[in-house]
């Protein structure tokens, strides 16, 4: 078992919040504050760090009770703005994806497809206030004998709407470029021919998982900022890989954990909810997301001072190489270099453009610091984020005693 020098809890952090004595900075912040206190001391002085990201985050959408009509109806099929939406799980209860476009999109018919609207759209026009046209309809039963709906109904009419996103906050990513000879439409945006540019997506060092490789402090129950309101951890993400490979400072190398996370839609903000398309590829949603990391003790200030030039992420030619499942990486380029501009691959020079935004990651950070330093936003205890779902069915002793 570690010793360290430092030891907090989160029983004692929160009661700083609670009296509004805690110190809280942010990722880029106690960078510097590392570098001239050192770990020991920073962890001393300093109590929690805040995170920030702001990307497109495709495995997203909401649980929305729409509330019973008169007379009422068991939905079988419904859309909100032309937008289809899951409808097999209750009465009432639906499930809107924001990858979902229109039902009359021409998709990549017309290629490439714009994708103008979808999910994510509606759940930002959702935040925003705006009135939904919602259509349903249904088979009819006895105890729920409608068979159409046809209205307009706002956020704030829905009896409850839960963002419930299950693959968020990405721990490092690919950086996508196109060695082909024709322009190609990606979810990492459009790839010019021959390495025309080159596409990335995390904050970098403000990234949360990058400022906890390890899931030391980030688990299951763990506070967060959500789409410009509260929200938690709740599982793993899908797809978490956390046995991905790591550099010597615990950095993974290649895209590692993710994060399900769930959260009150109705406290959130358009600001940090925003529909986004993407050209020949579909639709999706922007997603704000901060995480609080305490400093517990000097080993977590050390990771937390971690910085965009020990930071890696694998190149990956998304024309051949990703289509085609090869698992080759070109190379490994720092978050220092993609964010100066142009990287050098191959031996050319290729401009660098981001799909996070790093004002809104520096914005989630910043009023998560605001918050925690008001008393408004507590830490939550979470229980350790486990490495990855069982793949085998737990045994259980059936036999009667």
């Amino acid at each position: 078992m570690a010793h360290y020098q430092i030891n907090k809890s989160y029983q004692e952090i929160n009661e700083k919040i609670k009296q509004g004595k805690a110190v809280v900075v942010t990722a880029e912040e106690i960078i510097d504050i590392v570098r001239k206190k050192g770990e020991v001391e920073a962890a001393r002085t300093v109590d929690v760090v805040t995170t920030g990201t702001f990307s497109p985050m495709c495995s997203s959408g909401a649980f929305i009770n729409l509330g019973h009509s008169k007379p009422p109806i068991k939905i079988a099929q419904a859309r909100m703005n032309n937008v289809p939406v899951y409808a097999g799980l209750a009465a009432v209860d639906v499930y809107l994806g924001v990858t979902e476009p229109t039902r009359d999109d021409p998709l990549n018919k017309v290629y490439p497809g714009e994708f103008n609207y979808g999910g994510g759209h509606v759940i930002q026009d959702l935040v925003a206030g705006k009135s939904i046209h919602l259509e349903a309809e249904a088979y009819g039963t006895d105890c729920y004998p409608n068979k159409k709906l046809d209205r307009m109904i706002t956020l704030g009419e829905t009896v409850n709407a839960i963002l419930c996103n299950p693959r968020n906050a990405y721990q490092n990513y690919n950086c996508a470029v196109n060695l082909t000879k024709k322009i190609i439409y990606t979810y990492m945006g459009p790839l010019r021919p021959k390495a025309g540019n080159a596409n990335y997506c995390t904050s970098g060092q403000l990234s949360p998982l990058l400022n906890d490789p390890y899931y030391k402090t980030i688990g299951i129950g763990t506070r967060i900022f959500l789409g410009g309101g509260i929200g938690y951890v709740c599982w793993p993400g899908t797809q978490h890989n956390p046995h991905a490979p790591r550099g010597d400072n615990g950095v993974p190398l290649k895209p590692a954990g993710t994060l399900m996370v769930i959260g009150d839609l109705k406290q959130m903000s358009p600001r940090y909810l925003v529909g986004v398309s993407f050209l020949g590829y579909g639709c999706s949603l922007a997603v704000g997301l901060g995480v609080p990391i305490p400093l517990l003790n000097e080993e977590m200030a050390h990771y937390c001072a971690v910085r965009d030039e020990e930071i890696f992420a694998p190149i990956v030619d998304y024309g051949t190489d990703y289509p085609e499942a090869t698992g080759k990486i070109l190379g490994q380029v720092s978050y220092a270099q993609l964010k100066q501009g142009t990287v050098v691959i191959e031996g050319q020079e290729v401009p660098t453009v981001p799909l996070s935004s790093l004002v809104r990651a520096r914005e989630v950070a910043k009023l998560l610091k605001e918050w925690i330093q008001a008393g408004q936003f507590l830490l939550g205890e979470p229980v350790e984020l486990m490495p990855s779902v069982p793949t085998e069915p737990i045994a259980f002793d059936t036999e009667l005693s």
